[in-house]
């Protein structure tokens, strides 16, 4: 059986992944509040995940994993969203989960064996605070219950960070009922326009951290393999849903990995709104991205390094598909594992490794495990995608041409021709490689057909 090492965010370093069960391997990743678009930051923990759920099903078999992704239906966010237009949090929410899978498929990943929903678990999460009130774990104080973290001697494990330190470098909310700065909501009182349910502690909601405590504890038991999620989550979120379970039974065993994903930029910038670099994933799409493209953008970076969007990358990836695809559709019932790219995602999800080993199939033109090394990464899932195969004829005669002049001016050492004709090809959106064994022309990201025949 091959072995899988993953880095552990719990002890920071690379460990062989040994599951509780051999049968019956469990993964959690924290999924999105549902309140608007997911922008492409969001889609690099589904994708990273994603393939981690194909790799473990491969290794183990798809009757013997699990993978559950939540949707945080509750919250204050929804609930301006819906003070905002005037509609109701579960028509917002139920549209947007719709948006959100819609989009996350367009990208080639599959959908998880559990999708809970945060309000769908309300009494569970109830029941546990209860039972962390009851071990001394947290208190009730005017109409809040919150989690005393001085209570949990292993809180900051996860993150490596003092409470001390936490306290100084954390922007921590300041209540007079915190018996400590660096305390947690775990129940806080909703008044009549705001959702709520009926406790012990009055009418009111969960905070955000209990959430993903009680569903994966409802799903998975006390105890389970693999819990997932961007960086950003690793403090505090995933921090205290760690001191919250640990402390209702899991001892400090409630997940035996964590895994953490690094953020992404557009263009070498942060994604933000005022840079006009922030771009939601139906957007990408829209502006004629194909979501393989995307996905192969994403899968070309480790996924503990930060990711950098850029045109060009998207250019590179496409003409790379198509390629790859043109050679797969060859083995269309002959697709075989690769050990090469299988032992490149076996240590630690290096997929921008398997794609190297991919580059090295399709140069031997071992189409089988060339088709097979698609499949597994999430970049084919059935059929060569419409996009791919859909190939302009004139691109062919424009090749033959670019091969003669080519030919020509490495004799009379005089390019302006092959530059010439080059730009005007790159301009029409076409990606242009010229190598020893030839010219390859593809449609790129903005290819424009009508451009192609004043070129003949």
């Amino acid at each position: 059986m091959t072995t899988i090492k993953l880095y552990n965010t719990k002890t920071r370093k690379k460990e062989v992944f040994t599951p509780l069960k051999a049968d019956d391997v469990r993964m959690y990743v924290c999924g999105p509040t549902v309140y608007d678009r997911a922008h492409i930051g969001n889609a690099r923990p589904v994708i990273a995940f994603d393939v981690l759920y194909r790799l473990l099903q491969h290794v183990y078999g798809k009757d013997h994993v699990t993978y559950a992704r939540n949707f945080t239906d509750v919250d204050d966010k929804i609930n301006a969203r819906a003070a905002e237009t005037g509609r109701s949090i579960r028509e917002i929410t139920d549209e947007t989960i719709g948006w959100y899978l819609e989009d996350m498929g367009a990208l080639g990943n599959l959908e998880p064996d559990h999708a809970p929903r945060a309000t769908e678990y309300i009494p569970e999460m109830i029941t546990m605070i209860e039972g962390l009130i009851d071990a001394g774990h947290a208190y009730a104080a005017e109409g809040h219950v919150l989690f005393a973290v001085e209570s949990y001697k292993n809180y900051g494990s996860l993150s490596g960070r003092s409470v001390d330190d936490m306290i100084a470098g954390a922007r921590v909310e300041v209540a007079p009922y915190k018996r400590n700065p660096m305390d947690f909501v775990l129940w806080k009182p909703s008044d009549a326009a705001t959702p709520g349910w009926e406790s012990p502690w009055g009418y009111g909601r969960p905070g955000w951290h209990i959430e993903c405590s009680a569903m994966s504890d409802a799903l998975f038991g006390k105890r389970f393999d693999i819990h997932g999620g961007g960086l950003d989550l690793a403090f505090p979120h995933h921090e205290n849903e760690k001191a919250q379970s640990c402390a209702c039974g899991s001892e400090d065993d409630f997940a035996q990995v964590w895994m953490h994903n690094e953020m992404l930029q557009v263009e070498g910038k942060k994604m933000s709104k005022s840079l006009g670099n922030f771009f939601s994933v139906r957007e990408l799409i829209d502006q004629g991205y194909p979501g393989e493209v995307i996905r192969f953008v994403y899968l070309s970076t480790h996924y503990r390094k930060p990711m950098d969007w850029t045109d060009k990358k998207a250019k590179e990836a496409e003409a790379t598909l198509r390629k790859w695809y043109a050679q797969a559709a060859q083995a269309v019932d002959n697709a075989k594992p690769n050990q090469t790219v299988l032992d490149a995602l076996a240590d630690d999800l290096n997929t921008a490794g398997a794609l190297a080993e991919m580059h090295q199939l399709s140069h031997a033109d071992d189409v089988a495990s060339l088709r097979w090394g698609l499949s597994v990464l999430g970049l084919l899932n059935g059929e060569i995608p419409d996009w791919a195969s859909d190939r302009d004829p004139l691109l062919g005669t424009l090749e033959a041409k670019m091969t003669v002049l080519r030919s020509k001016a490495m004799e009379t050492k005089d390019f302006a021709e092959v530059d010439a004709l080059k730009s005007a090809l790159t301009e029409a959106g076409v990606s242009v490689r010229m190598s020893k064994e030839g010219v390859s022309l593809e449609p790129a990201v903005g290819f424009d057909a009508s451009k192609l025949e004043g070129l003949v």
